[in-house]
């Protein structure tokens, strides 16, 4: 060839290091009226680029001018590089049997290197369909003969589609060797979207090995490689579904997919791509608890992979069709059937997924009555519990469990639920950021509820509080990661501050914020999407629950944990050297009632509601009901702490008539409790006192508590900006915050204080070394949190309690700025006097005037903790 063919020839690798460059050089080059070989390389170029990145049907049309203008100029080295880009494309257009003997004639036309190249491209064609081996086989052929010939290039991308192959397979460690090679030799080429699709698959490969934060982080860095060449990529969208869906983000998984097939249907990309976005969907939905959508889109991708002759897929998006429709409440022999026949296939197929078939087979039996064939399926699916990623043998020993409990073995049950929440505890100690460690918990909540029950049946209130405590607020048993010293993070946390803050100001001014709110968003992404990225540095699962210390500990103080078997309250009441149970009411009643308490005290909390106060104290005596029942009678005369379940988070306890006179805390599970009791205070014994902007009160008991501690740190005006609050907040022994709070169910994490220059949002608080140990946050809703996973809780309380805080007071409602200054001062005499913070609330409440708002204030603050 001549020099000037090498030229053009060289426009295909550009395809995947300048994408957008190549393109507008092979169509420069087409208006050139080029000879066939020029043209061919032309069309060529414009094909891969509307394969990958546009419209498919164009890409089509410029493949096969390519092939035409080779054979015409009877270049078969030529022809057979393009049938190969064909072959490729006709496959992800659904047209197998077309794409497949385009291949077949590229084989026979070339030879050498350039039949090495056509083996690689129809191995990844193998890979897409899901033939795993026939895969394997054409690569392994290729290989060799491409590094002879030296090609660094056309190697890495052997490599790295081995690798891929191998993680389909479950061979991890295979696909790791391989990534690591083809990575050191994408080092050494200018391949910038090849090394944008490496950094993908390593993000592919540490999610398969169980390693969430790097999944993320990775599949994040690739996407920013991918935006700078201006290229889409719908694998890298599957690939992030699975992540999310792993970490309980399937709402956002969701999201993502169906965003992606709305791009895709646009501009008319790969038909592939569709049904395995459709897949991911459907498996999002089915874990968001919406089966309907999941049933939808699980059975068009089924149709689609059929049509496209991609058995693989295929099986796998029938089981997610099999488990979306008994979500859905169906129940059949024939579904039994159905998943036992998904489970052989995937097994045949080595396909990871293929126990968790085999547990969707079980249970249907299970369900049916059908207890010798779920026995049978059941102990299939068991098999997984001894090896492979944590997930994985999450669902044997789900397996492993459901089968001791079928055969009536109480302890079988327990020590199967017991290795099963060991294995979760020890991925989750591996997530960095708390909402992931939150949200792991749901993975765990079968089991947990699974030892409930054997407990409650056999082994008694002790056994029984236990298992409640097991996997409840596991999220405090130990200090989440302090976020690193990023400077990008940093940046984007200031950055954030700044912007709400305009926003705030805007509103406030009646004046437009779109603008400001779009970015603001961008911002909490941008910085939510740095913290998931942090690994976990806790090993294990933090301390055993003893019931005995707990016992110890209580003296004369009551403990009151509420654990919820199938919908139903038990109430178990923990004191005096034993542990009684109770039954209440129903927890959905219970709930009900108390979004009712809630509304009426807001109410309240504005003058002239006040003959809605007999309203509000009768809820109270029907909460009492629903969630004390008999135990309200045995609680004695001393303290009493509380123990709810996240789902009674804004139950304002001291309303219901058998606590409104006593020191009462409340603590998201025993096993905080006792932390929070044992927390020593900092030495130094620092008080902080912060006022924020905006208040109606204007933080009027700012003032009189700097006169009550002497010399404390106070901090208002200008001085209440973020960065100077937290380096005085580290390490206080008193803290009091004086400022507006805002709640964000949508983003809990960012639930803030406003100070003077913008928002302290719960990522703040994370950057402590040490939280006050004493805080107060005389605020609307600081209390009030998200309830997340299996039995947790996000929001400003529980960042602090991990941190070393013992105690917080907080309130979990909107409250009257002007009847919260009484409650503070009175509070705070009460700690001066040497009480604890549940005493000195008590008193304070005590001290308040007897008119609607200040009593609904008062019901309204919680003692959080045990200091």
């Amino acid at each position: 060839m001549t020099a000037g063919s090498d030229s053009v020839l060289g426009l295909l690798p550009r395809v995947f290091a300048a994408p957008n460059a190549a393109l507008a050089e092979a169509e420069r080059l087409l208006g050139a009226d080029p000879p066939p070989l020029h043209a061919s390389v032309a069309h060529q170029v414009i094909g891969i680029w509307q394969r990958d990145f546009g419209d498919l049907r164009l890409a089509l049309s410029h493949l096969r001018r390519a092939r035409d203008l080779a054979a015409r100029a009877d270049l078969a080295e030529r022809e057979a590089d393009v049938l190969a880009t064909l072959g490729v494309a006709l496959v992800h257009a659904g047209r197998t049997r077309q794409g497949l003997a385009a291949f077949e004639r590229g084989v026979r036309r070339g030879s050498g290197h350039t039949r090495a190249r056509v083996l690689y491209r129809r191995a990844y064609a193998w890979w897409v369909l899901g033939q795993h081996p026939q895969a394997l086989e054409d690569v392994r052929r290729a290989i060799p003969v491409l590094r002879q010939e030296d090609d660094t290039i056309w190697t890495a991308r052997a490599l790295t589609l081995r690798a891929t192959v191998h993680l389909a397979l479950g061979a991890v460690d295979r696909a790791d060797a391989d990534f690591t090679a083809a990575e050191a030799l994408w080092d050494t080429t200018g391949q910038e979207h090849d090394k944008a699709d490496a950094v993908e698959s390593r993000g592919l490969a540490a999610f398969r090995s169980g390693d969430i934060p790097a999944a993320l982080r990775l599949l994040d860095e690739a996407e920013r490689r991918y935006a700078k060449l201006g290229t889409p990529t719908f694998m890298l969208n599957i690939r992030r579904c699975e992540v999310l869906m792993a970490a309980n983000l399937a709402p956002e998984a969701l999201a993502e997919a169906d965003a992606a097939i709305a791009v895709l249907d646009g501009i008319g990309g790969q038909s592939t791509r569709k049904a395995e976005l459709l897949l991911a969907a459907a498996r999002a939905a089915r874990l968001a608890g919406d089966p309907h959508t999941a049933i939808a889109r699980a059975a068009l991708a089924v149709r689609l992979f059929a049509a496209q002759r991609r058995t693989w897929w295929e099986t796998h998006a029938r089981l997610v069709l099999i488990e979306a429709r008994v979500a859905a409440g169906r129940r059949s022999g024939r579904l039994v059937a159905d998943a036992a026949q998904v489970a052989e296939e995937l097994a045949a197929f080595g396909a990871p997924a293929a126990p968790e078939a085999s547990l969707l087979a079980g249970r249907i039996a299970l369900g049916l009555g059908w207890t010798a064939d779920a026995e049978r399926h059941l102990a299939v699916a068991a098999r997984s519990r001894r090896s492979g990623p944590p997930l994985a043998r999450l669902t044997g020993w789900a397996a492993q469990a459901l089968r001791a409990r079928a055969a009536g073995s109480r302890r079988g049950v327990l020590e199967a639920c017991r290795r099963g929440l060991d294995v979760l505890d020890d991925h989750r100690m591996t997530l960095g950021a708390s909402e992931l460690r939150a949200r792991a918990t749901e993975q765990g909540a079968e089991l947990a509820a699974l030892a409930q029950e054997a407990s409650r049946a056999r082994g008694g209130p002790r056994r029984l509080l236990v298992w409640s405590e097991r996997w409840r607020a596991t999220v405090l048993s130990a200090p989440p990661t302090r976020p690193p010293a990023d400077p990008a993070l940093l940046t984007s946390l200031t950055a954030f501050r700044t912007i709400a803050a305009r926003a705030e100001e805007a509103r406030m001014d009646a004046r437009p914020v779109p603008a400001l709110e779009r970015e603001q968003r961008r911002l909490e992404r941008e910085i939510r999407s740095r913290t998931l990225h942090m690994r976990g540095e806790a090993p294990g699962g933090g301390d055993r629950f003893d019931v005995d210390r707990l016992l110890a500990r209580l003296g004369d103080t009551q403990l009151v944990e509420l654990a919820v078997l199938d919908g139903q309250v038990h109430v178990l009441l923990c004191g005096q050297g034993r542990v009684r149970r109770f039954e209440a009411g129903r927890l959905a009643a219970a709930e009900s009632e108390a979004e009712h308490v809630q509304a009426a005290l807001r109410r309240l909390a504005h003058p002239g509601a006040e003959h809605r106060l007999p309203v509000v104290e009768q809820m109270g005596r029907r909460l009492e009901e629903l969630l004390l029942g008999r135990a309200a009678e045995r609680l004695g005369g001393g303290p009493v702490v509380v123990v709810p379940p996240a789902r009674l988070h804004r139950v304002p306890w001291a309303l219901l008539p058998s606590l409104r006179e006593r020191v009462l805390s409340v603590s998201p599970s025993a096993s905080s409790w006792l932390r929070a009791r044992e927390t020593e205070p900092p030495p130094g014994g620092r008080h902080v006192l912060v006022r924020g902007p905006g208040l109606a009160s204007g933080g009027a008991e700012v003032p009189d508590l700097a006169d009550r501690y002497g010399r404390p740190t106070v901090l208002e005006h200008d001085e209440a900006r973020v960065p100077r609050v937290l380096e005085e907040l580290d390490g206080a022994a008193l803290a009091h915050i004086a400022a507006h709070g805002t709640f964000r169910a949508d983003a809990p994490l960012f639930s803030a204080l406003r100070m003077a220059d913008g928002p302290l949002i719960v990522h703040d608080f994370e950057r402590l070394d040490r939280s006050p140990y004493r805080i107060i946050l005389s605020s609307c809703d600081t209390a009030r949190l998200a309830s997340v996973g299996a039995d947790e809780l996000l929001g400003l309380v529980t960042a602090l309690l991990p941190l070393g805080t013992a105690g917080v007071v907080a309130s979990s409602a909107p409250v009257n700025d002007a009847a919260v200054v009484p409650l503070m001062l009175a509070l705070h005499k009460g700690l001066s006097a040497g009480l604890s913070l549940a005493e000195a609330l008590r008193d304070a409440r005590r001290a308040l005037p007897n008119d609607a708002t200040h009593q609904a204030t008062g019901w309204a603050f919680t003692a959080f903790g045990a200091a």
